[in-house]
């Protein structure tokens, strides 16, 4: 009898590291957008699970989730924004105060929340504009400032740097490791060199339905697996 609660106690305690193992968290650093310092009492929200946390005095949490997921992050004397883990290792999010107003850096456009990142593109198409109205001309007309200025020509710059982040973002959605694995049992190395070589396009995303992609991804394997057969013999 001994014996059979000595090996229950071992499967229970199996069960709890297996358990363990297979937990998955979110980690992330909150910052202040304009000047880098880290937010406390950062309230974050984890919108499949609606579990809870916040920030500690230095910016850091942790709470439960997984790729994909969105957080909804509020604190106050900063815009309420949503943010959408779409890699792996610690997080940095930047929030915006409310009251400061947002110059475009290519450096952070990667680590924007959706909803800034969508009112940035629509900011920068503003700016791009050739023609302006007046107040004291009446009407439209053209602005050569406008056209040719300085600011113009960094917000057509930026116009393709902010839509290239939205497409990738709008692929990542849609081409993830959860759905890969549903349909095809691989390695995590295996997984990584299929997704980095067989990425679909956006135009295809955007018009595909859940079966487009599913045929997608059990073709573009089949031809992974035969490049890699072939590569192997080689």
């Amino acid at each position: 009898m001994e014996k059979i609660k000595g090996i229950c106690i071992v499967v229970v305690l199996l069960c709890c590291n297996m358990a363990a193992s297979f937990a998955q968290e979110i980690k992330g650093i909150v910052y202040d957008l304009e000047t880098s310092k880290k937010l406390g009492e950062v309230e974050i929200k984890n919108l499949r699970t609606k579990d809870v946390t916040k920030t500690d005095l230095q910016g850091n949490f942790t709470i439960p989730g997984k790729l994909n997921d969105h957080l909804s992050l509020m604190v106050q004397g900063y815009d309420r924004d949503t943010a959408f883990i779409y890699q792996e290792g610690v997080n940095r999010i930047y929030l915006v105060n409310d009251k400061s107003v947002l110059t475009i850096d290519e450096i952070v456009i990667t680590k924007m929340t959706d909803s800034r990142l969508t009112q940035e593109i629509e900011r920068a198409e503003n700016n791009s504009k050739a023609v302006e109205t007046s107040s004291t001309r009446g009407g439209l007309r053209i602005s050569p400032s406008r056209l040719f200025g300085k600011e113009a020509k960094q917000a057509r710059r930026s116009i393709e740097i902010l839509q290239l982040e939205r497409e990738k973002r709008n692929v990542d959605r849609v081409f993830t490791d959860d759905r890969i694995l549903s349909l095809i049992p691989m390695e995590k190395q295996e997984l990584l060199l299929f997704k980095d070589g067989y990425r679909p396009t956006y135009e295809f995303v955007r018009q595909a339905s859940p079966e487009d992609m599913t045929a997608y991804i059990m073709d573009a394997y089949a031809k992974f697996k035969k490049n890699k057969q072939e590569s192997l013999k080689n």
